[in-house]
């Protein structure tokens, strides 16, 4: 799977025949860098996009760090033991819950304290001591924000993430450092439909709804979809222009988190990268101390296209006459039948001919009775 739209693969690519050429003849794919009219010039392809794209690893990694970010919550160590009760003991016929005490009112001997009462504590109270935070190695983080980044390389992925992308020129798409200068929400709209990036921002604002449930009371009243995130290299007030768009979000390319690049754990965020972030990639990955980038098991993953290859299909065997086997046969029982022992065990012949050969050779003794006369003499006695 390319991480780059070649320019074979026309519906996302732009490209003029000039740039077409160049890439073919480079190792590594080339990206187009836009500015709000035309290419103002081209980069390779960082090595971070050939990462293997692991959903599973991504996953788990999210799942993960996304609980770092919790706050803590807890009951009233006080709650459901406000009062003062007793039990009755044994002879009243009723429970021998706790009760409260005195008269006059219809608390007066109700149930109280237990987690089946009505005022009582909830059964096991929660507490602030809860293990909240979960450590994740740091090469697994490494990996999965390797792999988010390989999968937004990936048109198909991107689409099937909800983003709306049928209109750029190219993904990865990036974006000429002019961007990282403004500072006027109203200019960064405008660049944002030069490029025609801003169809995913109209998506965010038409997904606005009306939060289901209490986060309503709790200043998370509205949900919306997530729209682009705009990597940048230095923030020249790019932050201050981009911040208000709805969905837009912003990272720096030194401080890529997972919880940007794969959102709720699911890969193909839509990212627009700034010229010297994309530049950057490769040298924020060389610097970091004795860490290689994953590499992929298999290179070439069409494994119809390896196995009718001609230099293993030249060493291999000529196909044999295909076998039918029979979708039902009879169970047969060995001891019985002499064809089915033999398949299981061909040396069942041998011992049993050597069984008969023993046999013969082993004949019993004749039996030799007493002799006349000491049977007369017995008889005698």
């Amino acid at each position: 799977m390319n991480s780059t739209i070649l320019p074979e693969t026309a519906p996302f690519s732009s490209r003029n025949d000039c740039s077409a050429k160049t890439e073919q003849k480079t190792a590594r794919p080339v990206v187009n860098v836009y500015g709000e009219k035309e290419v103002v010039a081209s980069l390779p392809l960082p090595a971070v996009f050939k990462a293997p794209i692991r959903p599973d690893i991504v996953r788990a990694v999210y799942t993960n760090v996304a609980k770092n970010k919790r706050q803590a919550y807890a009951v009233s160590v006080k709650a459901g033991h406000q009062t003062s009760a007793e039990s009755w003991g044994t002879g009243r016929a009723v429970a021998r819950i706790p009760r409260v005490g005195g008269g006059g009112t219809h608390r007066s001997g109700q149930a109280a304290f237990g987690n089946m009462c009505r005022g009582g504590r909830m059964f096991a109270p929660t507490k602030v001591w809860r293990r909240w935070h979960v450590r994740t190695n740091v090469n697994q983080k490494r990996f999965a924000v390797a792999s988010a980044l390989a999968a937004s390389a990936v048109p198909s992925l991107v689409l099937a993430r909800g983003h709306r992308i049928e209109r750029i020129a190219e993904v990865p798409l990036v974006i000429a450092d002019d961007a990282e200068s403004l500072v006027k929400t109203k200019a960064a709209v405008q660049l944002l439909r030069a490029i025609k990036a801003y169809d995913d921002v109209k998506k965010v604002v038409a997904s606005k709804k009306l939060r289901a449930g209490k986060g309503k009371l709790r200043n998370r009243r509205h949900t919306q979809r997530r729209g682009p995130l705009v990597v940048y290299g230095n923030d020249n007030g790019i932050v201050r222009a981009f911040r208000n768009i709805p969905g837009v979000e912003l990272a720096n390319v030194r401080h890529l988190n997972l919880l940007q690049l794969a959102p709720g754990g699911h890969l193909g965020r839509f990212c627009i990268w700034t010229q010297s972030a994309f530049a950057a990639l490769d040298s924020v990955y060389a610097d970091k101390s004795n860490y290689e980038l994953p590499q992929h098991i298999v290179n070439v993953a069409d494994l119809h296209r390896l196995i009718n290859s001609d230099e293993i299909q030249s060493v291999l065997k000529a196909a044999g006459q295909a076998k039918t086997k029979r979708p039902f046969t009879q169970k047969k029982n060995p001891l019985k039948n002499a064809g089915i022992m033999k398949r299981l065990n061909p040396y069942a012949k041998v011992t049993k001919a050597q069984g008969a050969k023993a046999g013969k050779k082993a004949a019993p003794k004749k039996h030799v009775g007493a002799s006349a006369a000491f049977v007369a003499e017995l008889k005698s006695l």
